[in-house]
């Protein structure tokens, strides 16, 4: 399992999440490069250096790996899962803002951040960051976020191998939400979760 901490943080603000897993018996990974600043230059440049240092962490783990990322580590975790779908078994992101087709309000600054643009939304860009990977992927959601739009937060309509899990939960509470700690625990184990939410 790879964490991808959300913007402004680094592998701290997921160290409970990572625990759990550990304690899951899983091997839980920070992501290696400390604080999230956003990407620099060129967005496809910066994945794809991203994705270089993530298949580095994976060179000892010939299992399939999961990735979990939070917030605007979400969008990397879906991004990497695009960039090395044989190597992905999961992604599960958590209050990540990828869905700019149900609500602007709150995530104009998430795509001024990826594109380097104007606050309008770039439609190839949204279009881009709200198709998953192509392999299973869950989306947590919370209508008490705070921070990013909830609707924004999950997909809105039926896909294959995807799940849109609602949680009360703050923003910034997310890391350390019980309910949280058990969806992950129960998609991670790939048993259904009852409360799921389209």
């Amino acid at each position: 399992v790879i964490f991808f901490p959300g913007l402004g943080t680094d592998g701290r603000s997921v160290a409970t999440l990572r625990e759990h897993c550990r304690a899951l018996g899983y091997d839980a990974l920070d992501w290696g490069q400390g604080f999230n600043t956003g990407p620099t230059g060129d967005v496809d440049e910066w994945l794809r250096s991203l994705k270089a240092q993530v298949a580095g962490l994976l060179t000892e783990h010939p299992q399939k790996a999961t990735l979990i990322g939070w917030s605007l580590g979400g969008i990397y975790a879906r991004e990497i899962a695009k960039l090395m779908a044989p190597r992905i078994r999961h992604v599960i992101t958590i209050g990540t803002p990828f869905n700019a087709k149900a609500d602007h309000s709150n995530i104009g600054w998430l795509y001024r951040l990826l594109s380097g643009t104007s606050p309008d939304i770039d439609l190839a860009l949204s279009e881009r960051l709200v198709t998953p990977p192509p392999v299973r992927t869950t989306a947590i959601y919370s209508r008490s976020d705070g921070v990013v739009a909830w609707q924004t937060c999950r997909h809105g309509r039926r896909l294959p191998n995807v799940r849109d899990i609602e949680v009360d939960s703050s923003h910034i509470g997310m890391g350390w939400n019980r309910d949280v700690l058990a969806v992950v625990a129960d998609r991670l184990c790939g048993r259904a979760v009852p409360r799921v939410h389209r």
